[in-house]
């Protein structure tokens, strides 16, 4: 199997699970640009990743859907199971980052999706970061709900999503240091040794590097 990955990108969440579960799937990671291209639009005709590609040639895309099957496949704690709470509150929170946060973040990156004007671009940017500071503010008590760093009561695949997200906070005008238990949750992921290892198959620095 292939899990085609590419700097900056939500393809570094099931790298990281990947590595934590030491998974047998190579790490294909594209550089910029070649997600357009011929060769990965046959893989994935979105030109989006992650694309985890199986050796009989069917293709999964959708990040939270790929560490799902690797949850699935590779995971070794039965506490992380669907018909368990620490299961159903991983899909929980999987569920909430991707469709909520993640999603969120296209009025910062791609603001002329909603707008056709200067004028009316600059009031989009300033509603997505209001949106934005209510989510990360919502993630900063949940981690202190659980007793933190994590995000549940013990690391899981949502950790992985989380940092993604949080790395991004840097490219606007809201600042981490704002939300301390996302801050401290940042830093613990940094000195986990699979994140290192995904950060380096992705040709990436920890945040602010």
């Amino acid at each position: 199997m292939k899990l085609y990955t590419m700097a900056g990108t939500c393809a570094l969440a099931p790298n990281i699970a990947v590595a934590w579960k030491d998974a047998p799937i190579e790490i294909v990671n594209l550089e910029r640009g070649e997600h357009k291209g011929e060769a990965y639009l046959s893989i994935n005709p979105r030109g989006q990743v992650p694309a985890l590609v199986f050796d009989d040639g069917d293709v999964l895309t959708e990040a939270t859907a790929i560490l799902d099957y690797i949850g699935t496949t590779y995971g070794n704690d039965p506490a992380f199971g669907r018909d368990h709470p620490l299961g159903r509150k991983e899909a929980e929170a999987l569920s909430y980052l991707s469709s909520e946060v993640h999603a969120a973040f296209k009025g910062h990156f791609s603001p002329g999706t909603y707008a056709d004007t200067p004028q009316t671009e600059k009031i989009v940017r300033h509603k997505t970061y209001a949106r934005l500071d209510g989510y990360f503010q919502r993630l900063n008590d949940w981690i202190a709900e659980s007793d933190g760093p994590w995000l549940l009561s013990q690391r899981s695949f949502a950790d992985a999503y989380l940092y993604i997200v949080m790395r991004w906070i840097e490219r606007t005008p809201l600042k981490l240091k704002d939300y301390p238990n996302l801050a401290a949750h940042q830093r613990a992921m940094e000195q986990d040794d699979g994140v290192k290892l995904a950060l380096e198959r992705q040709g990436m620095k920890g945040a602010g590097g």
